[in-house]
This record gives C-alpha cells, sequence and structure tokens, in this order.
C-alpha cells in the first residue's frame, strides 16, 4: 500500500512540474503563447490518463484482494455480424382483374340461369339465355331462302356463261344472294348476344337476376364471375421510397384475417406521383392456391427496402441516451477476475431497426461484449460480474 500512495504523489508532482519549467500555466496564458499552451495540454493529458488507468489497476487489485466487495450482476451481449433485411410495411388491398359483373347485350327476358353460385366454369360456357323474341325462327326462314337464292344465282350464272339469259338477270340474282347472306350473318349475331357466355375461367360468385327478369344492356346486371387464381395487390407508397424499391424486389404480405403470409416480389412500380399524397403505386402477385383470398381483403405489404447480410445488430432495450439526446451502450473490458469486467461507455450512431434490434453503423465491431441485462443499473468505469453469456441469435 506504501508503494501505491508513494506513486501516487510521484505522478501528482510530475504533472505539477510538467511542460517547460521556464514557463508556468500562467506564464503561457499571460504571453498568449498558443502553441506553448497547446503542448502543455497534450503532456498533462498524456500524464492524466497514464494515472487514471495506474489508479484504474490499484482500485482492480483493491477489489481482487478485498473478498466483501460487492460487484453489479450483469448478463452479456456478444457482437456477431448476420444477415438483416429490413421492410418497410404499407396498408394495401387485395385484387383481381378478372372480377366482372356481366350485363346483357340483348333487350329481352331472362329465360335460363344454366349455372349455380359457387360454381366453376371454363371461359367460353354458357351462362344464361335470353328469349329471343322469334330471333331463331327468322334465322330458320331465312336460311331457306338464302339456300333458294344461292341456286338461283349459281343457275343464272351456268347459263350466262352459256351465252343464255341477260346480264341484268345475271346480276339482281347475284345481289340477292349477297344481301341475304349479309342479313343472315346480322341475325346469327343478334341470336348470339341473347347468350351469356364466360368471359374467362372462374367461380360464378353471384346470381343477381332471376328468370324472367326484363333486362336491358348495360343496365341490369345478370351474373358475377370471379377468377381467384390471378390475385395481386396493391399499395400506395410514400414517394420517399422511390429509389429504394424496384421492379423484383422482394416483398411479404400479411394478411391478419387469415393470419398468413406470403412471399412475392415486386411485380410494377407505378409512373406517376399522386399528388393529393405524395405516393406511387406499386403491384405485387399474389398466389392463391386454395382460394381462400378473396379479392378487396385489406393486407400489409412489407418491401424490403434495405438489406446487409453482415449487419452488427444489438438489442433496443440496452441502449441508453443522455440529457442532449445521444445514444451509448456500456462495452466490456476485463478487470482481473474471472467473469468481472470493467464497463465503457461508448456512444454509438444508429441505422435502421428491425422489432426488436437495431443496426449499429458506428460505434461497435464484431467480437465486442456489451452489457446486456442490467444495462440501466450500471454506469460508466464500473466493475461488474457476468452471469451468463447470451448469444446474439436471441
Amino acid at each position: 500500500m506504501k508503494k501505491i500512495i508513494h506513486t501516487l504523489y510521484i505522478i501528482a508532482f510530475a504533472i505539477s512540474c510538467s511542460g517547460d519549467q521556464s514557463l508556468t500555466t500562467s506564464d503561457l496564458i499571460k504571453a498568449k503563447d498558443l502553441n506553448g499552451l497547446k503542448t502543455q495540454k497534450e503532456e498533462k493529458l498524456k500524464i492524466l490518463n497514464a494515472m487514471k488507468a495506474e489508479l484504474n489497476q490499484i482500485n482492480d487489485a483493491i477489489s481482487d484482494l478485498d473478498p466483501s466487495e460487492k460487484l453489479a450482476l450483469i448478463s452479456i451481449f456478444e457482437v456477431k455480424p448476420e444477415n438483416f433485411d429490413h421492410h418497410i410495411e404499407i396498408q394495401a388491398n387485395i385484387k383481381t382483374r378478372q372480377n366482372v359483373l356481366l350485363y346483357p347485350e340483348y333487350t329481352g327476358t331472362l329465360k335460363k340461369i344454366y349455372v349455380e353460385e359457387g360454381q366453376e366454369v371454363k371461359k367460353g360456357k354458357l351462362l344464361a339465355q335470353i328469349e329471343d323474341a322469334g330471333l331463331k325462327n327468322q334465322l330458320e326462314q331465312l336460311q331457306i331462302q338464302t339456300a333458294l337464292s344461292k341456286t338461283t344465282y349459281e343457275r343464272t350464272q351456268r347459263l350466262w356463261d352459256q351465252n343464255i339469259g341477260a346480264e341484268m338477270q345475271l346480276l339482281q340474282a347475284k345481289a340477292a344472294y349477297e344481301s341475304q347472306l349479309k342479313t343472315m350473318a346480322q341475325l346469327k349475331k343478334q341470336l348470339q348476344r341473347t347468350q351469356i357466355l364466360a368471359p374467362f375461367s372462374g367461380v360464378i360468385d353471384e346470381i343477381v337476376a332471376n328468370t324472367g327478369a326484363n333486362l336491358l344492356p348495360g343496365q341490369t346486371p345478370v351474373l358475377r364471375i370471379v377468377n381467384l387464381k390471378k390475385m395481386y395487390t396493391e399499395a400506395s407508397v410514400p414517394e420517399r421510397y422511390l429509389s429504394q424499391i424496384k421492379k423484383g424486389t422482394t416483398a411479404i404480405v400479411k394478411i391478419p384475417m387469415l393470419s398468413r403470409e406470403y412471399p412475392t416480389t415486386v411485380r410494377q412500380i407505378g409512373n406517376f406521383i399522386n399528388p393529393n399524397n405524395r405516393s406511387f403505386r406499386v403491384e405485387t402477385p399474389l398466389p392463391n392456391p386454395d382460394e381462400m383470398i378473396k379479392p378487396n381483403l385489406t393486407c400489409k405489404l412489407k418491401i424490403n427496402d434495405y438489406s446487409n447480410p453482415e449487419a452488427l445488430m444489438i438489442p433496443l432495450r440496452i441502449i441508453k441516451e443522455n440529457a442532449v439526446g445521444k445514444k451509448y451502450i456500456f462495452k466490456l473490458n476485463p478487470a482481473g477476475k474471472d467473469q468481472v469486467y470493467r464497463t465503457e461507455q461508448t456512444f454509438i450512431q444508429l441505422g435502421k431497426n428491425s422489432i426488436d434490434k437495431v443496426e449499429v453503423i458506428v460505434g461497435i465491431q464484431s467480437g465486442d461484449l456489451l452489457v446486456d441485462e442490467g444495462a440501466t443499473i450500471v454506469e460508466n468505469n464500473q466493475r461488474v460480474k457476468n452471469i451468463q453469456l447470451l448469444d446474439t441469435k436471441k
């Protein structure tokens, strides 16, 4: 102990006598000697730091020899690089482009519906029939007349080829035949409009009109057909993320109502910024193998906007903040006894965070030991004891 006290006296005397022996600090200040003051400051800081280090050694030695020492108990977090994917979370809607309410193309009475709600149908299947108001009978009669006109025209043409008959007769026969062909084609189109066909393969979601209802083109809905195979999400993303999101960017669709998540990628990015909310449109495909996902269901779209395979992540719980808002943690340096360490306050610069961790950009490196449990009760330069070595993956 006498040696320790003697060493302290020597250090104190050295500090008081350091610097230029001919000029005191007061002399340098009066002389406004900037270089002299800087030199004296550096010398005194070196001695002071050496003194602090020796004092720490003295305190550690005293603590090691003192069986009554009570150390704060802490647990350790070891810094290790890990893969980190950050996501922005946006409210989105689930949609399908094949969700159609079918309207008639022909005025008339709904004669028959050939499907039921929930029934799967193929593209082109006959779904409903409208009364044709005698169009079918007119077509049959016109087909007979057209066949007769064709025979007349062909016979007149043969006679004309034999130089028999007048040219006017040939032209009249040809005109009559061609006119009836056009009329027959128009009737066939009208007759086709009395049928409501499936525009694509899907499921009959709703039957709106009843048999016997009077239908008007474009005004009276008949059925709704939906294809649940080709679903997608659509979200409005704030413009500040425009440079971070590209076509092919990975994303996750989270559907709270179904308690499901689906991996996906950005398929389309809008080329227009909405002036009302300063956002752009993002679209992602959405698999729906069991057809549990329905159009207009709300979901959350988590888009990957940042990745680092070697991120230094630490728990949010171990970060402290001083009076001016600077963030810091406590590093641990070995201090004599096994599992005994001395804390070192270290200011850090933070990056993006996950739910319970945050990436540290500046201030720590791989392999550093940090105070985990107990971070709220320890102070800088304090001796602590580790009770458990924690793994960063927890």
